[in-house]
């Protein structure tokens, strides 16, 4: 599957901010998908994750209450609403797309996101 991520951008403290990335190439609603983010000097760390039929959604701590992860499997695209940034949410974001724990890991070419203060 290929991953398209979109929506990045700068913006300012307090702002929101929100992600798009659309599949392509594989059967969307066979893959569990999630959202990672790398700050520079740092690892790359997990974000945000959905089930393949949406129902279930897991957080960061650092994201709990602020963003929300969302999916439509009609459009082949797995979304990440952004609120309340704080520049410590400076980095690039990726999606990213598994069938199940075994399965290969398929990654989007990553957006910058940038807040400013």
């Amino acid at each position: 599957v290929q991953l398209q991520a979109s929506g990045g951008g700068l913006v300012q403290v307090g702002g929101s901010l929100g992600l798009s990335c659309a599949a392509s190439g594989g059967t969307f609603r066979d893959y569990v998908m999630a959202w990672f983010r790398q700050a520079p000097g740092k690892e790359r760390e997990f974000v945000a994750g959905i089930s393949r039929g949406g129902g279930s959604t897991d957080y960061a701590d650092s994201a709990k209450g602020r963003f929300t992860i969302s999916r439509d499997n009609a459009k082949n695209t797995v979304y990440l609403q952004m609120n309340s940034l704080n520049p410590e949410d400076t980095a690039v974001y990726y999606c990213h797309a598994r069938r199940n724990r075994f399965g290969a890991d398929y990654w989007g070419q990553g957006t910058q996101v940038t807040v400013s203060s």
